[in-house]
């Protein structure tokens, strides 16, 4: 009976063990959120939570561009550079008629879809090159989109400096507003931009829980060889995986300007590590075939609240990076224990 009662004890000791290390990430940053409360409580306030949301919202459309790539056992570096670019293209295409410096004097007044149009259209060109090269030539997705991380920052910073190489402001008001703006429901005011992130949301949810792409893109992600088999284009979805996610990149990089108000060609550097990081802490595996759209919205809040807070309390950039490189490791070590333990 007692030798029993130790192989129950030894079994429930491993269970919290497992359930610790499980969602060890978990705990740190609640452990962060509690130290940033504790040295700001006014940290917790209305304000706060409505400059965290409308931050998330960009990184959330971004992170849902990087997620597929991740289900499907790659990733992309070039995310931050894809939104440079869009942005530089955007914002001068886009200043006020009246506005002193404007980049294009004799332009017309463009309708402000028309160049989010165009940037969309660069990014998707981008990101299906990337899809090609590794679909295609079978080149590392981490070798593929770090090329692609520096052709778009030469080609966005040739553009920098062709129009001015300062940044570019004094951007049209129907613009920033296009990602400044409300909705206003009585004494409730709905960002815009958290609009566009909740039907991108709804939109790429229903691409992954109801269409062939999104069955075909968890398949080839699980098991690429057993997906062949059955008949699965691997390249084919690879390259459509790539294509949704330059739209999605162009688009958050024309919001991202139009929140900021201005652009520089240096505009995204680093948004790729946030948004993969917010996507590994919401449980999409590196290994590919496992992630929720859910769980991505969830790391991406989680994420965007470490970032705003540590900035809120003045810790030191460096300091921030430092945290946040640790936080990526977790997240990725708790990926992979997982991996090796159902392998």
């Amino acid at each position: 009976m007692e030798k029993i009662l130790n192989e129950f004890k030894t079994l429930d000791r491993k269970k919290v063990v497992d359930l610790l290390l499980n969602n060890a990430i978990y705990i740190v940053l609640l452990i962060l959120v509690g130290v940033i409360i504790s040295m700001d409580k006014s940290f917790l306030s209305m304000k706060n939570f409505t400059f965290i949301i409308t931050q998330a919202s960009t990184r959330t459309i971004l992170a849902l561009g990087v997620a597929g790539l991740l289900v499907l056992a790659g990733t992309d570096l070039s995310v931050g550079r894809m939104v440079g670019l869009a942005a530089v293209v955007s914002a001068s295409l886009l200043q006020s008629p009246d506005y002193a410096r404007r980049i294009f004097p004799e332009l017309p007044q463009l309708a402000i879809i028309i160049p989010i149009l165009l940037c969309i259209v660069l990014t998707t060109l981008a990101s299906t090159i990337n899809g090609v090269i590794i679909a295609k030539f079978h080149v590392t997705p981490f070798i593929a989109t770090l090329g692609m991380q520096l052709v778009i920052y030469g080609v966005a910073s040739l553009y920098y400096d062709a129009v001015g190489a300062s940044p570019i402001a004094g951007l049209d008001p129907k613009f920033t507003k296009f990602a400044q703006g409300s909705l206003n429901i009585g004494p409730i005011g709905i960002p815009y931009l958290v609009i566009y992130a909740a039907i991108t949301v709804l939109v790429v949810w229903f691409i992954w829980n109801k269409t062939i792409l999104g069955k075909n893109m968890f398949a080839v992600g699980g098991n690429p060889e057993a997906a062949a088999v059955s008949g699965v284009s691997i390249t084919k979805t690879i390259i459509l995986v790539s294509v949704i996610a330059g739209i999605l990149y162009g688009f958050a990089g024309c919001l991202e300007v139009a929140r900021t108000g201005s652009a520089t060609n240096n505009l995204g550097n680093g948004y790729e590590l946030d948004a993969i990081a917010a996507c590994v802490v919401g449980g999409v595996s590196f290994s590919g075939g496992v992630g929720s759209i859910a769980g991505i919205v969830t790391g991406v809040f989680i994420f965007q609240v470490i970032n705003y807070g540590l900035a809120y309390v003045n810790v030191s950039p460096y300091i921030q990076y430092i945290i946040k490189g640790l936080i990526i490791i977790i997240a990725v070590a708790i990926d992979t224990r997982k991996y090796i333990k159902k392998k």
